[in-house]
C-alpha cells in the first residue's frame, strides 16, 4: 500500500469512524454510551493490531512498539474514568511512546537507529554488516540520537497537550452522551493535529539522520548524492 493511501486509512480508521461511532452509535442501535465508547476505544488499536499481525506481518523494533502502545491503549479502553483519570488514560500510550524513546537513548540503542535500519532496507547480510557500520559512524551515531531526541520532544509536547485538551473538554460523566461527544470532540483535534505534527517530527529526523549518512557517503561526479542511489554509494564506501 502507497504511503498516501496508508496515511489516509490511518486517519480514517484512527479518527473518521471512531468519531462517527462515539456520537452516533447510541443512537441508532439503542445501545449504552458505555458501549458506544468501547466500540470506537477498540477500532483503532484492533486495526493496529490486524494490520501488523495479519496484513504487514512485519515483525521488529519498530512494529513491537506500535503494538505495545496498541496493547496498552486496548487494555486501558475498560478502565471507566472520567476527569482527570480519563486525561491521564488517554495520555497512556504518548506517555509509552515517550519513555521509549528516552529510554532508548539512556541504554544507547536509540529508536532512530531502528527507523533508518528499516528505511534503509539492507536485504542481505552483507549489506546489514555495511549498514550497521555506517550507522557506528561518529558524526551519523549522533545524528541518531538527536533525531531520537527530537521525536521523544515531539511525544512530550503532545502528550501535555493531549492530557491538558482531555481536562478542559471532557468535563461530563462516564457514560453520558456528553462524555462521548466532549471525547469526538477531542479526537478530532488530536488526530488530526498530532498526525500532522507527527509527520514533522519525523521528517525533521530523518532529515538530520540523511545529511549526516550522506555527509559519510562518497559523491558521484555531477550527481547530488539525494539522486544517486544509496546502496550504490555503500558499494564504493569503505
Amino acid at each position: 500500500m502507497k504511503g498516501s493511501s496508508k496515511l489516509i486509512l490511518d486517519i480514517v480508521m484512527g479518527a473518521v469512524i471512531p468519531i462517527l461511532v462515539l456520537n452516533n452509535f447510541s443512537r441508532i442501535t439503542g445501545s449504552s454510551e458505555t458501549l458506544a465508547y468501547v466500540v470506537a476505544a477498540i477500532i483503532p488499536v484492533a486495526y493496529v493490531l490486524i494490520d501488523t499481525f495479519f496484513i504487514s506481518r512485519k515483525f521488529n523494533v519498530i512494529t513491537s512498539y506500535v503494538a505495545l502502545s496498541s496493547i496498552v491503549s486496548g487494555i486501558l479502553v475498560f478502565w471507566f474514568v472520567d476527569g482527570v483519570r480519563f486525561a491521564l488514560k488517554d495520555t497512556a500510550a504518548l506517555i509509552v511512546a515517550t519513555l521509549v524513546f528516552l529510554g532508548s537513548m539512556l541504554i544507547g540503542k536509540p529508536m532512530m537507529q531502528f527507523f533508518a535500519s528499516q528505511v534503509f532496507q539492507a536485504d542481505t547480510p552483507e549489506k546489514d554488516g555495511k549498514l550497521k557500520a555506517l550507522l557506528s559512524q561518529p558524526d551519523v551515531r549522533k545524528s541518531l540520537f538527536i533525531s531520537t531526541g527530537i521525536v521523544a520532544g515531539y511525544n512530550v509536547i503532545v502528550a501535555v497537550v493531549n492530557f491538558l485538551l482531555n481536562l478542559n473538554i471532557v468535563t461530563a460523566k462516564f457514560g453520558e452522551t456528553v462524555f462521548n461527544q466532549q471525547v469526538a470532540q477531542v479526537n478530532g483535534i488530536t488526530r488530526v493535529a498530532f498526525t500532522i505534527a507527527s509527520l514533522v517530527a519525523f521528517g525533521l529526523a530523518f532529515t538530520l539522520i540523511y545529511r549526516a549518512v550522506f555527509k559519510v557517503l562518497p559523491k558521484e561526479e555531477g550527481k547530488s548524492q539525494f539522486e544517486s542511489d544509496f546502496w550504490e554509494l555503500m558499494a564504493k564506501w569503505q
